[in-house]
């Protein structure tokens, strides 16, 4: 994996969180935030859809590297509504 590989895998992993930040209407944080939240909601949503037996819906592929989008984005609305229930929403 090459330093632009890894910096187009970052881009896409802001997307996505910043995409299910917004699905779920609680944001905290930035661009950081929403690149951490993409790359748990990968973790997560790509384990929800290996346990549902769900194919990978829309995968793209940096240098032998795959990431799921789509698990991405939906990982990582679940993920933003857990620790939105967890520190009380918005106030």
């Amino acid at each position: 994996m090459t330093l632009l590989d890894f910096l187009l895998l970052l881009l896409i992993a802001a997307i996505c969180g910043a995409v299910g930040q917004a699905i779920t209407g609680f944001t905290r944080g930035g661009c950081l935030v929403a690149t951490g939240v993409g790359f748990v909601g990968a973790l997560i949503g790509t384990w929800i859809g290996r346990s549902l037996g769900l194919p990978a819906l829309f995968v793209v592929n940096l240098g032998g590297t795959e990431f799921p989008v789509v698990w991405s984005i939906l990982g990582s609305a679940v993920f933003v509504a857990v620790v939105s229930l967890l520190s009380g929403g918005r106030r």
